[in-house]
Formats: structure tokens, C-alpha cells, sequence
């Protein structure tokens, strides 16, 4: 785990309700603790993004997300750690596990376990994190910290700099019942 200040001031802001940005895989991403309503609430209007439409939550291991896995098939958990970490995002089943700010109108969650080290060091000190492209609705997907900081000139609570992982395009979302893709990577 990277222990830096910057890491750890970063995953301070999420504890304390605030909204963050940091690099990914192949996009930079919006994060913040998504079990504060406040919080995400917040998140959503920066994004102008309708609550309905549910967020993805990322982590560091697949063991963040036992609390949501627990009773799945072993082929659906043989599915998920096969693929993770890394750039594939697959829908859950929640079970009515997380609040509807998270799920949106859906009986599935997005979920990923990110291979950047970044996300994973904030995701170690914070548990999961909401992570939602930076990008207000309608515009191109930040791909830089200067397009970030563009789009929410002094509207985040802190920006944690580093690289993207090099990735050209975000992950794959595939359903974990019936394994068909939703968004291609």
C-alpha cells in the first residue's frame, strides 16, 4: 500500500464527506464515500447525472465487496476474481444491500476491483469508493488533470494527482447472471 501524504489527505476528504478526483485505468474519476448520501448527492449534481441511473463502487480487493457476495454461486464468484483485478466491471446483485443513491432504479450494482495502484491505496484507507467518470453529463470523459480541473474549477474537495493507467477506453460492464456485456471496453 502507498502510504504518501498526498494518499492519505485524499482518503482523509473521502472519511469526511467530501468529493474527490483521481486518475484511473484510462479515464480520470469522481469518488466519494458512497454510504454518505450528502456526499453522493453532490457527486451526482457536479456530474448533472440523475440519481436513477445507479454509479459503479471500485475497491482495492474483492474481499471489500465480501458483504455484497456473500451466498453467490461459486461460478459467479469464480467469474468476478478470475477477471479482477482490473479493467472489467460487472453487475451484482445487491440484495438491497446498498442505498438507493448507489443502485439507482436497479437490482444490480456495478462493481470493480481497479489494477491502478492510486485506487487502490485511497480504496485500502477507505473502503469502496463511488467512481463515476469526471466529466459533466454530455462531455468528453477527462482524460487529464487539466480537463478536470476545467470541468470543477474549485468545486472538489481534492484532486489526487498521478497517471492514468493506460488504458484507451474504460472498462468492460458485463452482467454477472446472464455474463452479457453491456458496455464494451
Amino acid at each position: 500500500m502507498h502510504s504518501s501524504w498526498q494518499v492519505q489527505r485524499v482518503a482523509k476528504v473521502v472519511r469526511d464527506g467530501g468529493v474527490i478526483a483521481y486518475p484511473t485505468e484510462a479515464v480520470w474519476g469522481l469518488g466519494c464515500d458512497p454510504w454518505n448520501e450528502l456526499a453522493v448527492d453532490r457527486l451526482l449534481a457536479l456530474k448533472d447525472r440523475p440519481m436513477h441511473k445507479g454509479l459503479i463502487l471500485v475497491a482495492d480487493t474483492i474481499h471489500q465487496f465480501d458483504f455484497l457476495l456473500e451466498g453467490l454461486p461459486d461460478a459467479w464468484l469464480d467469474r468476478l476474481s478470475g477477471t479482477w483485478p482490473g479493467p472489467n466491471t460487472w453487475l451484482v446483485p445487491h440484495q438491497n444491500l446498498l442505498p438507493e443513491w448507489v443502485t439507482g432504479e436497479h437490482d444490480s450494482v456495478a462493481l470493480r476491483v481497479s489494477a491502478h495502484p492510486l485506487v487502490r491505496d485511497i480504496c485500502a484507507l477507505t473502503g469502496p469508493l463511488i467512481s463515476t467518470s469526471a466529466n459533466p453529463a454530455g462531455r468528453p470523459s477527462a482524460r487529464s488533470r487539466l480537463r478536470v480541473e476545467q470541468y470543477f474549477h474549485g468545486q472538489l474537495d481534492a484532486v489526487l494527482g498521478g497517471a492514468l493507467g493506460g488504458r484507451k477506453s474504460p472498462s468492460v460492464i458485463r452482467d454477472l447472471v446472464s455474463g452479457d456485456v453491456r458496455r464494451p471496453g
